[in-house]
């Protein structure tokens, strides 16, 4: 399970409108008839149109200044192991949500009127999708690239060869490119991955659009806060700050697990992936004191979505964890092997 939080910008400045980003949710829906379609729901409705999001969105920003953000996007995107789980995609995704929000709100460290804030307190919008193409910053597009500019480069050898600005031998030239082809890293279906190409497999996710301001459109509940939990003295009283990201990352996965009767294995929870980025000497000493069926399905599951790497880590600390996950793999062959476990 794998979860983001972010403030809409466009460049350096926040989105003053929700229009654009949720015209970008909107994008599967193209060319679908009704039946098909997939709406915009919360804990109100089933069937929200886009033009309605953005009203209400837009409608709640008040006092909040040009360089705050008016609203986030939370995108939940569960495992390809959570989604097996699913007996129907659309519907459980959406069961999942109306309890994953609850989850959110109870992470904030603030209250309403002198009591704890409830779901009925924030303005969402939520939205399930299937599909997702590869972009720019997917690893396969990067370790692709060398290829692609290769690519690239040949065939414009190639047009000015045509067009009698050089001369060269095209036959060559375009073997050359084939070879290429077949030689990028990351494949699929016969092809070499590239930016904007549809991910192969089930792709359902969830995208949330959540307002600024509660749904009074009184006070500001920004996810974004720097604050786990604290009280600053604001106009003569203690007031409660703060949203608790490790609270609410870890009540969604046991929210997915009571849901859905999901069994999680150790690499797939957020502690262990945040330890994995933070200390991975103590990832991996907690991973070699598991029983050795679940150590080998963990090494299994790690090889094969690569490694639980939590999103925005830094590049010098990814390397230490990958030397070590390298040399701890090598002394778990054995368990692997001697393992009848299937993934």
């Amino acid at each position: 399970m794998y979860i983001t939080i972010t403030a809409q910008k466009l460049g350096t400045n926040y989105s003053q409108s929700s229009a654009d980003f949720v015209g970008y949710l909107e994008k599967e829906n193209q060319g679908l008839e009704q039946q098909d379609m997939e709406h915009f729901f919360n804990q109100y409705g089933d069937e929200i149109s886009a033009e309605e999001v953005v009203k209400e969105i837009d409608g709640n920003t008040a006092k909040l200044k040009k360089k705050e953000p008016k609203f986030y996007s939370i995108t939940v995107s569960p495992s390809k192991y959570e989604l097996r789980k699913l007996q129907n995609n659309s519907q459980d995704l959406k069961t999942y949500t109306l309890e994953l929000m609850k989850d959110y709100v109870a992470s904030f460290n603030r209250e309403i009127n002198g009591r704890p804030i409830t779901i009925d307190d924030i303005k969402y919008f939520a939205k399930i999708e299937h599909q997702r193409n590869f972009k720019g910053t997917d690893f396969q597009i990067k370790e692709n690239q060398p290829f692609a500019t290769k690519i690239l480069q040949l065939k414009t050898e190639i047009r000015n060869v045509q067009e009698g600005r050089a001369e060269g031998n095209i036959k060559k030239m375009r073997k050359e490119i084939a070879k290429l082809e077949r030689q990028a890293p990351h494949q699929q279906n016969g092809k070499r991955i590239v930016q904007g190409m549809k991910k192969d497999g089930n792709q359902s996710h969830i995208h949330i659009i959540v307002s600024r301001k509660d749904a009074s459109n009184s006070v500001s509940l920004s996810p974004g806060s720097k604050h786990k939990a604290s009280e600053v003295e604001m106009h003569g009283k203690n007031v409660k700050r703060g949203f608790d990201r490790d609270k609410f990352f870890e009540k969604a996965e046991k929210t997915f697990d009571k849901t859905f009767g999901y069994k999680r294995n150790f690499a797939e929870t957020y502690k262990a992936r945040k330890d994995f980025v933070k200390s991975p000497k103590l990832y991996f000493a907690a991973l070699m004191k598991l029983p050795v069926n679940e150590r080998a399905l963990t090494f299994k599951m790690m090889t094969k979505t690569g490694l639980p790497i939590v999103p925005s880590i830094p590049v010098s600390q990814a390397q230490i964890a990958l030397r070590v996950f390298k040399r701890l793999r090598r002394g778990a062959k054995v368990a692997i092997k001697s393992s009848s476990i299937g993934i």
